[in-house]
């Protein structure tokens, strides 16, 4: 059996960390992932779904710490459902996302309009541009007997 989850989607609030008694460390969030698709009359629609995303300790500290709203962000943990009571004794369940691993897609700090991806004033931030190439200048040949080299562990 296996129970899985990968989301990727942009924060709907900021994080709520919370310390419980016995000082374990649990971290909200409500992620929002979208979904585009065409209705039977050929109209295109944008379906947004909302996922409650709880972490614990190290992780819930990492992402209280480094997560704002609207940040763009790659969850990865598991289902969990829970079952509580509401204040007239109802009977309610919820649905969570356990995280066990959190990437950001984005800068915290970004200066851009917050939709994830960098904006064309951006570009000399992430984007060295090559020394031009002399064309009279020979280009050293490759030698043909050399090992290839790689980083491989294996």
């Amino acid at each position: 059996m296996y129970n899985k989850v990968i989301l990727i989607g942009n924060l709907g609030a900021d994080p709520e960390l919370r310390t419980l008694d016995s000082g374990s460390r649990v971290v909200k969030i409500s992620l929002a992932t979208n979904e585009n698709y065409q209705d039977k009359s050929g109209e295109w629609q944008k379906r947004t779904e909302w996922h409650n995303v709880i972490a614990w300790n190290n992780l819930a500290d990492r992402m209280s710490n480094s997560l704002k709203k609207g940040m763009m962000v790659f969850i990865e943990g598991k289902v969990t459902y829970r079952k509580w009571q509401d204040q007239e004794g109802k009977d309610r369940y919820t649905t969570d996302i356990l995280a066990n691993t959190m990437r950001m897609l984005e800068k915290r700090d970004s200066s851009n309009s917050g939709g994830g991806f960098p904006s064309d004033t951006d570009a000399p931030n992430y984007v060295k541009e090559a020394p031009a190439s002399n064309p009279t200048t020979p280009q050293a040949a490759p030698q043909v007997d050399a090992p290839e080299e790689d980083d491989l562990p294996f």
